[in-house]
């Protein structure tokens, strides 16, 4: 009998393995393979190979004046076909001038003390619990929801960040005040976990190719999601069930939910936590250099976007109609 060739895989898929080899985080992926289809779609489904810098140029520039999109998905979008080209066809761009969208230079919601405090009030359960983490230390929202066991330290109090955007884990501060909420919601996530494991379940998605490497791992307290989902779902890759982390739509919708009780008429979501995080520290007297790590920002020109709220407006100029 004649051995049979494995069909060649097609490009999204290329796309997906070049990812998963890279390391990058799933969100990335499943960014790069939108934009990267939509770029495909845009140009009559020709191969990208076919193409080159005058069709990318094209695309983005349909995204800015048809589409209205901002420099920010822009700038997604091209480095999502750049990977594409780079990574996948081995094609080299460098030859043309391909121009980036210049970002738009906004400054961030913050809330004040006191408007943090009437929202967190109007939260409760898991959802209050990873708001507090958030605002407390300064974690963004997937960082958060992707939390395991073995990333919160008690005894030294501070939260270990693994595989961030940028991609250089960090240490953070776990507030004082959250350390019995938290050990309280992680016992009741264990019962939760011995549960499943008793069923036949309790296997937690594990990162890159630990599992392999460790193959009970999956099953141990320590890997187990400090805010899993609800319920169970299907793995159909792995031809089981799993519990995954906790949904951020979930986290979101109690953000804004929170936000209009509480009478805040400022756009408020869990990200908004990080920025107060960011500008209360500066306001308390920290050193830019240590919120500059704590966020784990590579450039501090990102952390100073933070000073404005410490000019109290008006670059600290007193108005006349308060002379």
């Amino acid at each position: 009998m004649e051995n049979q060739t494995s069909k060649p895989k097609k490009l999204l898929e290329q796309v997906s393995d070049a990812i998963k080899t890279k390391h990058y985080s799933s969100r990335t992926g499943e960014t790069y393979i939108y934009w990267i289809r939509q770029y495909i779609v845009f140009h009559g489904k020709r191969h990208p190979a076919e193409m080159g810098a005058p069709e990318i140029e094209a695309f983005l520039a349909h995204l800015a004046t048809q589409k209205n999109f901002s420099s920010s998905t822009q700038t997604q979008a091209l480095s999502s076909i750049l990977f594409l080209y780079r990574h996948v066809l081995k094609l080299k761009l460098d030859e043309v001038q391909i121009t980036r969208a210049k970002k738009a230079g906004r400054v961030p919601v913050v809330l004040s003390r006191a408007e943090t405090q009437r929202i967190l009030s109007e939260m409760s359960g898991a959802q209050k619990l990873m708001a507090q983490i958030l605002y407390g230390g300064g974690l963004r929202l997937m960082e958060c929801v992707r939390l395991r066991v073995k990333d919160i330290d008690f005894e030294y109090r501070q939260i270990v960040v693994h595989d961030p955007k940028g991609g250089n884990d960090r240490f953070t501060i776990l507030p004082a005040s959250l350390v019995e909420p938290l050990k309280e919601h992680l016992a009741r996530v264990k019962r939760i976990h011995d549960e499943d494991l008793q069923k036949g379940y309790g296997a937690v998605h594990m990162p890159y190719a630990l599992a392999v490497k460790y193959p009970n791992a999956e099953c141990e307290w320590n890997w187990q999601y400090v805010f899993p989902s609800a319920k169970l779902t299907d793995d159909l890759e792995a031809k089981t069930k799993r519990r995954w982390h906790a949904s951020e739509a979930t986290l979101q919708k109690a953000v804004r939910s929170a936000a209009k009780k509480a009478g805040i008429n400022k756009l408020v979501g869990p990200h908004t936590f990080r920025h107060c995080f960011a500008t209360h520290l500066l306001e308390g007297g920290y050193d830019i250099r240590t919120v500059q790590e704590l966020l784990g920002h590579k450039d501090v020109k990102t952390t100073m976007i933070y000073t404005h709220v410490l000019q109290r407006g008006g670059l600290a100029v007193k108005s006349p109609l308060d002379s």
